[in-house]
């Protein structure tokens, strides 16, 4: 059996971020950078900055009035806020290339763009600081399933099957098959790419927030808006009233079960615009 590293390793020729996102990142993570020299970054890439700019003009950031350049755009929203608008970009444009024949890449980034929208609106609800930031940990939750299709396809989808039939979590019947699941996989990618910690731990233990010690938070945002977006694809007929949240990730965020459905409301007539900024099929245009 393959780790969850070796996998990661095996596709590193797929799974490349470009060279406007290292950049991007080195400048943020340089104390004595400045706003300005964020901005000159930006601008080498003019596929990123139009990008940047239609999602700080898009109604998921609300901002009262249009914002014309990347200068204005980085001192409004912050170097972190940019970071993390540039990552979600260029993870999308990343993929647009890929092709997985039995894995409905569609499906699949709606799917994670409707958890990121949840994870943000969760954290907003629960008055977390920067909720905005929580985004893109819901958009690369399940980002460990693209490398588990890229991979070992026939087993993963095995798996997901084995999983549906037998009512099993498919983590563990991911462990079980070929001993790492999507969740491990997909915090290694991120590791891989030098994101921050926090990030990685929100995927590593979205399924055990109570594992992330002081990055509990993190996870258990992801997890809250990862079950909303599971129930969300099941029909009507099967799914559940009672949505499963582990107890860990309400204690850690005190969220209000009561008010997912109107929050999912929400996110759901958000959906349609916000795949548009981020999906591949959208960046590659």
């Amino acid at each position: 059996m393959a780790s969850a590293q070796e996998l990661v390793q095996s596709c590193s020729n797929v799974f490349t971020l470009p060279e406007i996102y290292y950049r991007v990142r080195d400048v943020v993570d340089n104390p004595d950078s400045t706003m300005d020299d964020l901005a000159k970054v930006l601008k080498m890439d003019p596929a990123i900055s139009a990008r940047v700019l239609k999602i700080v003009n898009s109604p998921l950031y609300g901002v009262p009035k249009q914002v014309d350049t990347v200068t204005r755009a980085v001192n409004l929203l912050g170097m972190q806020a940019i970071r993390d608008l540039v990552t979600a970009t260029t993870i999308g444009r990343s993929f647009s290339g890929m092709t997985v024949q039995i894995m409905d890449l569609s499906a699949y980034w709606r799917k994670s763009v409707l958890c990121a929208l949840m994870a943000g609106k969760i954290a907003k609800v629960c008055g977390i600081d920067d909720s905005e930031r929580f985004f893109i940990e819901g958009l690369l939750r399940d980002i460990g399933h693209l490398v588990l299709y890229q991979t070992i396809p026939e087993r993963a989808q095995s798996a997901l099957i084995e999983a549906g039939n037998l009512g099993s979590p498919l983590a563990e019947v991911e462990q079980s098959n070929f001993g790492c699941d999507f969740t491990e996989v997909g915090a290694e990618l991120i590791h891989s790419w030098g994101m921050p910690l926090q990030i990685e731990q929100a995927i590593r233990h979205q399924l055990c927030p109570d594992e992330a010690g002081e990055y509990a938070l993190h996870p258990s945002i992801v997890h809250l808006a990862g079950v909303v977006a599971d129930h969300n694809e099941l029909h009507p007929s099967v799914a559940p009233k009672e949505l499963s949240f582990h107890a860990a990730a309400l204690q850690s965020t005190r969220f209000d079960v009561s008010e997912w459905p109107a929050l999912l409301n929400e996110a759901q007539e958000q959906l349609q615009e916000t795949v548009k900024l981020f999906s591949p099929v959208a960046l590659a245009a």
